[in-house]
């Protein structure tokens, strides 16, 4: 994504602006045009009520994912006054130089055992002390670094669990998954492998057919564990074949590493309720389905909440007819044995890459005097779905309403999709010509050609062989860093992204010559489906977006009124290119952490910086310089009385922000 913000960007403004005078700055006024003044309203909630935010054990702060924090030494008064309190490095850039250029730092550190400990891309953990950054101890299962993985080397982080009824070795345990499919269990006071469970400290998971290569089926996102069961997703590389891996869902003994249950998101019995929605070959020889995306689990219903994915492949749907339940689908399963509990669709026969990509939050809304249990469900089509958590119902009404029909031969597309409601789009989902950004004319006019070239009917225009422009586009809206809920004004906090891709179908014999052609760009086979696919941003000739700025946002929104209170970009042009620092927004990648002392801090943009923002209206109030790109989600613990803030900044290859191997700890002074 990067290439969208080339050098001639600085050029251009500096030595056009004197030629074109206010207009110029007409243009890039744009930038801010979806802001939203507002401020956030404190509820009567009781303060006793709140459940969340007391440490942060768990890679969402608590078990679901509220990434809330109590703690409120550093606030709106003295946040101006944070600095470096420690630097800790992992080695990564200078042990492993070939590999990390196909890594993305995403790992956020939990704080157990009097040590922070946290995963890196390449699936070490290490523990380091809490004050100082000191290494305490680390573990390193040497995952295959020869294989070419299809979502990078990732790990988003680790999973804790404590023995109450024993002590001595390995009663504590930091549970992970690897890029090389297995699931790891180790000693939380020292990092040796604890060697009952599984092989010697393993379990290595079988994906249930031949891989195409290695890095076909991965673990990026943490276990969660509920009781002594642990509970692990997939990565599963996209669009190359409909024949393609499960995206099963696997639990384990958190002891032994015995399978306890696997659970399967498509209906492979036709005694299964959703097999009715699998109206194509029977059983269904799709696969994925996966959940990639952070889990999320309520402990006093023993319930873990799953974000299913897209079936494969991603943009033809005609060898799967029907909405394809259980797919696209926040699904509610009873922890200790897998049995469903509730399902809710957010994409009927998702042909748009539109899987869920965010971990589902578990808040508690206060309204109309009492706590109200909710999921709340961000999506890449920068819509969000609030619902009951013990029923599945919309906590907030959703309406099912009519989507573009006639996709590509053969596609039988749903005639309508569900749409909340409230809250509403945080993102636009809707492009024309006119709506075209260029900072020339000539940029300006290209882009507007290229939109009105392509079919643009809306969300959920089906891809063809015209080619199709889906808006936003499949990184988001939002994407796996989720969002942050304060209880106190009902506030959930979440950043999204505002870009397009060009969707283009062509002849499943066309691959070879296709991929030759824009050897550049995405090509995929999608092999077993009559259609390939070409996937890319829609850009100008000078490398930037086609979409009006800002291309990164933050908001604010009221889950109690479903109203968006407040909206800011997010980002600017510093670390894409030369010259002055626009505040056009960037593509996020990460997300938030709000305080009890009224902050919100975020990384994830494509400028090199960790910042803090006043979370009543969005204002910016602090931004500290990363020495690599922050696309992590940060968190805070208090140690000896000092809150401390920390992310790690090591970068994300694809989109090229700056790679490095840093862990940034942020403190007030002493």
């Amino acid at each position: 994504m990067k290439k969208f913000v080339v050098v001639v960007l600085a050029i251009v403004v500096l030595l056009m602006l004197p030629l074109l005078g206010g207009s110029m700055i007409w243009m890039l006024g744009g930038a801010d045009g979806l802001d939203i003044e507002g401020a956030a309203r404190m509820t009567d909630r009781p303060a006793e009520s709140v459940s969340a935010g007391d440490g942060w054990a768990h890679w969402g702060g608590d078990a679901g994912g509220s990434r809330y924090s109590k703690l409120d030494q550093i606030n709106p008064g003295n946040v101006s006054e944070l600095s470096v309190a420690w630097m800790y490095r992992t080695g990564d850039l200078e042990n492993r130089p070939e590999a990390i250029h196909q890594s993305a730092t995403e790992g956020t550190p939990i704080l157990v055992e009097d040590s922070l400990v946290f995963c890196t891309p390449f699936n070490e953990v290490i523990a380091v002390h809490p004050g100082t950054g000191e290494e305490l101890w680390r573990f390193d299962p040497e995952i295959n670094l020869q294989q070419d993985p299809a979502n990078q080397y990732v790990c988003r982080g680790v999973a804790y669990w404590q023995d109450a009824t024993a002590s001595g070795a390995c009663s504590s345990r930091i549970l992970m998954g690897t890029n090389d499919a297995r699931v790891v269990a180790i000693d939380a006071k020292d990092g040796s492998p604890c060697t009952d469970f599984g092989d010697e400290g393993e379990v290595r998971i079988d994906p249930g057919m031949e891989l195409w290569w290695a890095g076909e089926f991965q673990i990026t996102s943490p276990p969660v564990v509920v009781g002594d069961t642990v509970i692990v997703g997939s990565a599963i590389g996209d669009n190359a074949r409909v024949e393609a891996p499960a995206g099963t869902v696997r639990a384990y003994d958190v002891r032994s590493g015995a399978s306890r249950w696997q659970w399967d998101p498509i209906p492979r019995s036709p005694d299964d309720p959703a097999s009715a929605t699998w109206q194509g070959e029977q059983p269904p020889r799709e696969g994925h389905a996966n959940v990639w995306a952070p889990m999320s689990v309520d402990l006093e219903r023993g319930l873990v909440f799953l974000p299913t994915s897209s079936p494969s492949p991603d943009f033809f749907g005609g060898l799967r007819p029907g909405d394809n339940r259980y797919a696209n689908s926040v699904v509610a399963l009873e922890a200790e044995t897998g049995e469903m509990a509730w399902n809710f669709q957010t994409v009927h026969h998702d042909v748009w890459d539109y899987d869920l990509a965010s971990q589902p939050g578990l808040y508690s809304i206060w309204k109309d005097g009492r706590s109200h249990d909710v999921v709340v469900q961000p999506t890449k089509m920068g819509l969000i779905f609030v619902l009951d958590r013990e029923t599945g119902e919309p906590f907030h009404p959703v309406e099912e309403r009519p989507v573009p029909q006639n996709g590509a031969p053969g596609e039988q597309l749903s005639p309508t999709q569900p749409f909340p409601v409230a809250p509403p789009p945080v993102v636009p989902s809707q492009i024309s010509g006119e709506d075209a950004f260029g900072i020339t004319w000539f940029d300006k006019r290209q882009c507007r050609k290229l939109i009105e070239d392509s079919r643009a009917e809306g969300l959920y225009t089906p891809p063809g062989e015209q080619g199709t422009l889906l808006y936003p586009f499949t990184g988001g809206g939002a994407n796996w860093g989720s969002g942050a809920f304060e209880p106190a004004r009902n506030l959930l906090v979440i950043n999204m992204s505002n870009l397009v891709h060009h969707i283009k179908l062509f002849q499943s014999d066309e691959f070879d010559t296709i991929r030759k052609v824009f050897h550049d760009q995405e090509v995929s086979p999608q092999q077993g489906a009559p259609f390939g696919m070409k996937r890319e941003t829609l850009l100008s000739p000078m490398g930037l977006p086609c979409t009006t700025p800002p291309w990164g946002i933050i908001a604010g929104v009221d889950l109690g009124t479903g109203e968006i209170v407040w909206r800011k970009t997010l980002g600017t042009t510093e670390d894409l290119s030369p010259g002055p620092a626009l505040k056009l927004g960037t593509p996020t990648l990460g997300g938030p952490v709000i305080t009890a002392g009224g902050l919100v801090f975020i990384g994830a943009t494509m400028d090199n910086y960790l910042r803090a923002f006043n979370l009543e209206n969005g204002e910016e109030l602090w931004k500290g310089r990363l020495p690599a790109g922050g696309q992590a989600t940060p968190m805070t613990y208090e140690w000896e009385g000092r809150q401390y803030v920390v992310i790690f900044a090591g970068g994300y290859s694809r989109i090229e922000t700056k790679l490095g191997d840093y862990l940034v700890a942020y403190s007030l002074p002493e």
